[in-house]
């Protein structure tokens, strides 16, 4: 079976992400730095649905922890087909409160981590023939929209583009694809969008999954460089 490494996959999306993986058929590895209970908790539920799981403990925002995770899952699964880089720290507020340190936890937690775990993961995919990555952004990021009160959050999340973009031009080549799946208001947001929604209600979780099932998919092999909105319209 190929196997798929989603990072914290203990709750929220990457939970959902995981467990819909698992649902497709493939082996998962559940991250998660400090939720092990709830890790747990998904590997059983994987494992319910008659594939391997297991998981792992790392912090990504340190490149060393990183690059271990990623070796780690080579080593006890049997390889990486596919790789979610779904860990992003959020924070709003206003832009004059905002302290360095949280505009380096912003970078940290959404835009190094995923560069760290791509560079880990990319010799491997090569060396195997080909994979999968999609990196986790969120929508309206391409827009270069003033967001005061997330710009932190949403540059850091314009990078995460702008890296995918230039993995998937580089590694094209080596059948690896690289794209973006941008959710909009999810019904698990903490925060309220300051506009109504134009379908009138917030994006269910399995809806989301559905379409990174689909960019992961042998269906999406010839897509790459892509940022795949799942934001019924929102920004429109």
């Amino acid at each position: 079976m190929p196997v798929a490494l989603v990072t914290g996959s203990a709750k929220g999306i990457g939970r959902a992400l995981a467990l819909a993986l698992a649902g497709a058929g493939y082996d998962v590895a559940v991250h998660y730095r400090a939720s092990e209970s709830e890790a747990q908790g998904v590997v059983r539920e994987a494992r319910g649905r008659g594939v391997r799981a297991q998981a792992f403990q790392a912090d990504v925002t340190r490149p060393e922890e990183a690059a271990r995770l990623v070796g780690d899952v080579h080593r006890t699964l049997g390889g990486l087909d596919v790789l979610i880089n779904n860990v992003g720290n959020y924070h709003q507020g206003p832009l004059d409160a905002l302290d360095v340190a949280t505009w380096h936890a912003m970078f940290d937690g959404n835009l190094h981590c995923t560069f760290y775990l791509c560079r880990a993961a990319i010799p491997l995919m090569r060396a195997a023939g080909g994979g999968r990555i999609l990196n986790l952004g969120f929508a309206g990021a391409e827009l270069l929209k003033a967001r005061p009160s997330i710009v932190a959050y949403s540059a850091a999340k314009t990078g995460v583009i702008l890296l995918s973009k230039a993995l998937a031009k580089t590694y094209a080549g080596d059948n690896i694809t690289v794209n973006v799946l941008s959710p909009g208001v999810m019904d698990n947001s903490v925060s309220v969008p300051d506009t109504p929604l134009p379908m009138g209600r917030p994006g269910a979780l399995d809806e989301l999954a559905a379409a990174a099932l689909f960019l992961v998919s042998e269906s999406a092999r010839y897509i790459t460089g892509v940022t795949l909105e799942v934001a019924g319209g929102w920004n429109l």
